[in-house]
């Protein structure tokens, strides 16, 4: 077996183990300079506890044989700065914000701010550039939830000619204004955040997870908000309670997420995990999704932010994950004015998500909104109510019940048309599904270029359930349907097997199935 490096720190390494395996394995032990330091049964495995510039030797075992080994020299660090020098208390009742970001930006480059056991009260923190923000075991960060203790970012702000605009402020893909989130990065580079600890955001139902919060701005925070950043690694943490969406990189690259945990309640609103925006470079694995709404959700701006920019989200890689209760596992949309193209999710867990994959959009995003190259591979799916959802009718925004975005007729392709192209996926089971296996849903006026399905197991709850697959006028209620596939140009089925389905078939206005 062959260890990958994913990432290499002063005091930590974040390996991942090859192979197909979803997220975990067999245990294995965890040898660095011939001692045991651990067992572990992760496919991403992190190491802490580690000394700047030092050589180590690592070797996974087990029933006392290697099964892999690798040499690293830890990276230079140049100071520590501990923030109890600062004078944050950590005792769950201070207000530590002063002290918090006062360490932030006293830290030198290449330096680590350290945050040791406790709980730190605070409002939130604006990062900078080159620095590690690393959490101690036990301590915990634990956001205010009062709304006015955040400021605001404007959504624009015009120049002094009148020409161009600053963006600093966004909420579901338009420039809006909304609060500072509990940790915001602007025009960042170089910004690591790790640790063994918590961030808890403060979500609750009273303030942030209420009925109607998000009807005026400025809206709400969200975990991590990173505007125009480069070079983000998050590993490790745990994130809990986000007032919304939990980590959102936005118009950034080169973002790496490992290793760390999300969680939120279940009937939480808004709650995403890991939402890019117009990004590039964007890697994930190993982490652990329980939230209220989609665990991943690739988005690139509403009409707006789409045509303006014309930025997709491209080059996501997504693997060796497990997502549990969530809206969608991995969700495209609905904000994608721009586009995605080429995704990669491989070796990952889906269980008890209402969708496995979900395509959201709709007319009106425009032609800039192309999904291409999109891939799913090796996946396993466990009580997923509708494993596949492409649905280019959503219903969302203000005019989304109108005759225009849900009219099954044939209209004029325009600007206002988004495409679909490519979708690939294969080596997928899904056990104990319930109201659809397969829902597809094209628009007759452009119609899905391509679908490739092969070696696809589905079987269905002996209890399903009945229920909507996608969230479209035209949809009705189902309950163990195999494959609906509506508008598609070329739909291959090779070694697709459906157990248990009350209808194998529902196939229309699809030119060539092979």
């Amino acid at each position: 077996m062959n260890l990958k490096i994913l990432n290499l720190l002063a005091r930590s390494i974040t390996v991942e183990l090859e192979g197909d395996t979803p997220y975990e394995r067999e245990q294995y032990e965890v040898w660095i300079n011939g001692t045991c330091v651990k067992t572990d049964t992760k496919m991403v495995l992190l190491l802490r506890d580690l000394k700047p510039a030092t050589k180590y030797e690592l070797a996974l075992k087990q029933d006392g044989q290697s099964i892999a080994e690798t040499t690293f020299v830890t990276e230079e660090e140049s100071y520590t700065l501990n923030v109890r020098q600062f004078r944050a208390k950590g005792d769950g009742i201070t207000d530590d914000t002063q002290a918090l970001q006062a360490a932030i930006l006293c830290c030198p480059p290449k330096g680590r701010v350290f945050i040791p056991k406790g709980t730190y009260k605070f409002r939130n923190l604006f990062l900078k550039s080159n620095i590690v923000l690393e959490l101690g075991k036990g301590a915990v960060l634990s956001a205010y939830s009062e709304r006015d203790k955040f400021p605001v970012l404007p959504g624009t702000i015009e120049s002094y000619d009148g020409e161009s605009e600053y963006n600093l402020g966004s909420w579901e893909g338009n420039p809006l204004d909304s609060m500072a989130s509990i940790l915001t990065g602007i025009d960042l580079e170089h910004v690591v955040i790790c640790g063994e600890g918590t961030i808890d955001g403060g979500g609750n139902f009273d303030v942030w997870w209420v009925a109607g919060v998000n009807q005026n701005p400025p809206y709400r925070p969200r975990m991590m908000f990173f505007n125009r950043c480069k070079d983000i690694i998050i590993e490790g943490i745990t994130i809990q309670n986000s007032p919304s969406w939990n980590l959102h990189p936005y118009f950034s690259e080169d973002i790496k997420i490992y290793g760390i945990t999300l969680l939120s309640p279940d009937s939480s609103h808004n709650t995403d995990g890991i939402d890019p925006e117009s990004c590039t470079n964007v890697d994930i694995a190993g982490v652990h999704f329980s939230v209220g709404d989609d665990c991943i959700a690739i988005k690139s701006g509403k009409i707006y932010m789409g045509r303006k920019h014309k930025k997709p989200c491209r080059n996501i890689n997504i693997r060796h994950c497990f997502m549990e209760r969530g809206h969608g596992a991995v969700t495209i949309g609905s904000e994608i004015a721009g586009g995605v193209k080429d995704v990669l999710v491989s070796c990952c867990k889906f269980y008890h998500t209402d969708r496995g994959l979900r395509i959201k959009t709709r007319r009106g995003r425009g032609k800039d909104s192309i999904i291409d190259g999109i891939v799913f591979d090796r996946i396993v799916m466990d009580e997923v109510k509708s494993p596949f959802v492409v649905n280019c009718f959503y219903f969302c925004d203000p005019d989304g019940r109108t005759e225009y975005v849900g009219t099954q007729e044939k209209l004029p392709v325009d600007e206002r048309t988004p495409s679909v192209k490519s979708l690939h996926f294969k080596n997928i089971v899904c056990k104990n599904a319930h109201h659809t296996g397969v829902c597809i849903y094209g628009l007759p006026e452009q119609k899905i270029e391509s679908i490739v399905m092969e070696n696809i197991d589905i079987s269905y709850s002996s209890e399903a359930t009945k229920g909507i697959a996608a969230m479209m006028l035209a949809c009705e209620p189902t309950s163990r349907l195999g494959i609906f596939a509506r508008n598609v140009k070329s739909l291959v089925l090779e070694n697709v097997n459906l157990h248990n389905a009350v209808k194998e078939y529902d196939i229309k206005e699809v030119a060539r199935v092979n």
